[in-house]
């Protein structure tokens, strides 16, 4: 259940000081992250685009719209992404279950390995959390579910 109440404030209407802290350090947390994701999908030639679109088909295969949602651009876009992985072997176009003149893009079993292999090189989402307690990354785990929420 998400809180009612909001973030403090001082008497301008500004966040407190400990409020701006904290966004600064998910901005750095973010940018981090990022700059790690990239990394490790240039590991596996891939742009950063490309292996988020090919994670994404690793939990179900997609149509580009819903592609074009999730990655938030153009459909055009994500069909240019989709033509080059499906040319490395990552991706395959296939028709819908639902709607067989529907085309959706799902991955194939080498584009899941790479994805994979990607997830296990993520040294930032990795090596941090190692030095905290079971305790604490269930206790982040929850707070960060609470701010999403």
């Amino acid at each position: 259940m998400a809180s009612t109440t909001s973030a403090p404030q001082d008497m301008t209407g500004r966040p407190d000081p400990l409020t701006l802290e904290v966004v600064e350090l998910i901005g750095e947390v973010v940018a981090r992250f990022h700059e790690d994701y990239e990394s490790a999908a240039a590991e596996h030639s891939l742009t950063g685009a490309q292996a988020r679109l090919l994670s994404l088909l690793c939990l179900e295969p997609l149509p580009m719209r819903r592609l074009a949602q999730q990655l938030k651009c153009e459909p055009s876009n994500v069909t240019g992404i989709v033509d080059r992985l499906e040319a490395r072997g990552l991706v395959e176009r296939q028709p819908a279950p639902a709607d067989r003149r529907v085309k959706v893009a799902a991955a194939t079993a080498e584009g899941r390995e790479v994805a994979r292999s990607l997830r296990e090189t993520l040294r930032f989402a990795r090596e941090p959390l190692a030095g905290l307690s079971e305790e604490e990354r269930v206790a982040l785990r929850d707070t960060l579910r609470r701010m999403l929420d």
